[in-house]
């Protein structure tokens, strides 16, 4: 059984940081797969926000972000991380963490129907 859990959501003041966490269990990080964060916020469409793919290092950051967050991993812990920094209004969301798979040098889109797993999603808040 494939679970993903987020957490490290919070409410942050402008310019504040957060680290959001994914811990994963029952699936393997190996050389086909890529784990990112999705967000949406209310009235508005999702998002891919970053991904990275888990048999190396490379990694994307969406234009609105770049700069500003980051992607790390713990292969060991199975956890992803996305660090998020100089937060402003509009990153207001619910953020989730997904699976997609990786082929030809690339992530799969963080949309469905490529999502092979995602979580239930932590929330952030920037006011």
């Amino acid at each position: 059984h494939v679970q993903l859990v987020e957490s490290g959501g919070g409410s942050v003041q402008v310019g504040g940081s957060l680290t959001l966490s994914c811990a994963t269990s029952g699936y393997t990080y190996g050389s086909n797969s890529c784990m990112g964060w999705i967000r949406q916020a209310p009235g508005k469409t999702r998002e891919g926000v970053a991904a990275l793919y888990t048999g190396g290092d490379t990694s994307y950051i969406a234009d609105f972000v770049k700069g500003r967050f980051a992607l790390s991993r713990d292969n060991a812990k199975n956890t992803v991380y996305l660090q998020t920094n100089s937060l402003k209004p509009e990153d207001t969301a619910m953020y989730y963490c997904a699976a997609v798979g990786w082929s030809g040098g690339y992530c799969y889109p963080l949309s469905v129907p490529f999502l092979r797993h995602w979580g239930q999603g932590t929330q952030v808040t920037v006011s």
